[in-house]
């Protein structure tokens, strides 16, 4: 390991990606921070360094291998599951230290050995105590996809039975009769044991958000600038399935905005200061790739200079805006996506983005990963 970016991590300071330690005695209490490394996005614990001043106070040989062995036995046999760990001694100006290397785990959450969840919360960790910060943990390893659980007390009634008729029919070739109805929505991965999943709600529910109240738009014009007092233009919340909300709230966006000439004569019909393709691939975007082990709306904000569609949820697998915007994607939904192209207008391949930064380059992308938040903005031609 370089030890030029070694010294420059402790001149650094501790972060969420740098940890310091004295010394190492307790392997209960150095597993939790090897869980919290492995939980969040990995990192580096540097024993033989004060953590209160950082400066570099080294170990003696017979130490150097106390703590090896007390590293290995923590993350085998104090961290569940078990983890691969690097460790490698430096020699910094003749004093030796430990740099224990800790990967971003693919099985998470990694507990201790009393069950104990942990994640990096800037130099420090916390406790992780919420249901929905667990499952998010599960999904981001792939155990676990909200689009897929089972929602209690639902059934077969509660799905439109003409509407996903022809969603099936259209998409798989193949005439289904009402008899058949359960098994085909149980074939499709949309219900299982006569309950229905979230996208069995989302898609084909007759009133998802008696199940599901959490998922809807929330659409609102403001006066100005500013989301700030109470007064605004208009407001709405949107429910209904995906194909409903996505109407509504493109309705309600192009109802917001204005019409230009764009260098044609004074006497033709406007076009739209936004092309409706922006509109409609990043209102598409938000409905299937949001977090839905949030529970929180969509929000669609109306500004004078701007329009930002809100989705809970930051981008998922560590994709960041700037790769979202050279067409690369990463589904959080498959189940939603797969099934997007015949109830939306939808084309998947991480192409929508793309698209509309080419029919309209105007726009930002805000990957809030702290808000747990993504957001799209479009501004306005009379601004730009």
């Amino acid at each position: 390991m370089n030890i030029t970016e070694v010294l420059s991590w402790i001149q650094g300071g501790e972060s969420s990606k740098v940890q310091f330690k004295e010394n190492v005695t307790n392997a209960v209490s150095i597993a939790q921070e090897m869980v919290a490394f492995a939980n969040s996005k990995g990192g580096h614990l540097i024993v033989g360094v004060n953590d209160k001043t950082g400066e570099i106070v080294g170990l003696s040989f017979s130490e150097i291998q106390r703590i090896n062995n007390l590293l290995t036995t923590a993350a085998n046999e104090h961290v569940k599951s078990p983890i691969v760990i690097e460790s490698e001694n430096i020699n910094i100006e003749g004093l030796q230290i430990i740099i224990v290397t800790i990967q971003e785990g693919t099985d998470k959450p990694y507990t201790d050995k009393d069950g104990l969840i942990f994640v990096k919360n800037g130099a420090d960790k916390r406790k992780v105590v919420s249901k929905e910060e667990i499952s998010r943990l599960l999904q981001s390893s792939g155990n676990l996809y909200a689009e897929k659980m089972l929602i209690p007390h639902s059934s077969i009634k509660q799905l439109e039975w003409i509407t996903f008729k022809e969603f099936y029919e259209k998409k798989y070739k193949e005439e289904i009769e009402n008899e058949a109805f359960a098994q085909k929505v149980e074939n499709v991965y949309l219900g299982e044991n006569g309950n229905i999943n979230l996208a069995a709600n989302l898609l084909f529910g007759k009133k998802p958000q008696l199940l599901s109240p959490d998922f809807y738009i929330t659409a609102i014009w403001f006066y100005g600038n500013e989301v700030s007092g109470n007064q605004y233009l208009s407001s709405e919340n949107i429910g209904g399935n995906l194909a409903d909300m996505f109407k509504a709230a493109q309705k309600f966006i192009i109802a917001c905005l204005r019409k230009v000439q764009n260098g044609r004569d004074f006497n033709t019909l406007g076009e739209l200061e936004v092309p409706e393709l922006v509109i409609n691939e990043l209102l598409v975007n938000a409905l299937i790739h949001r977090d839905y082990f949030i529970k929180d709306s969509i929000k669609v904000f109306i500004f004078d200079n701007r329009i930002e569609i809100k989705s809970p949820g930051k981008l998922p697998n560590s994709l960041t805006s700037a790769q979202i915007q050279k067409g690369i994607s990463r589904r959080r939904n498959s189940l939603l996506a797969s099934f997007a192209f015949d109830v939306l207008p939808y084309r998947g391949a991480g192409s929508g983005i793309l698209r509309s930064i080419q029919a309209y380059p105007h726009l930002e992308f805000i990957n809030d990963t702290e808000m747990e938040e993504f957001t799209a903005i479009i501004y306005r031609q009379k601004n730009l």
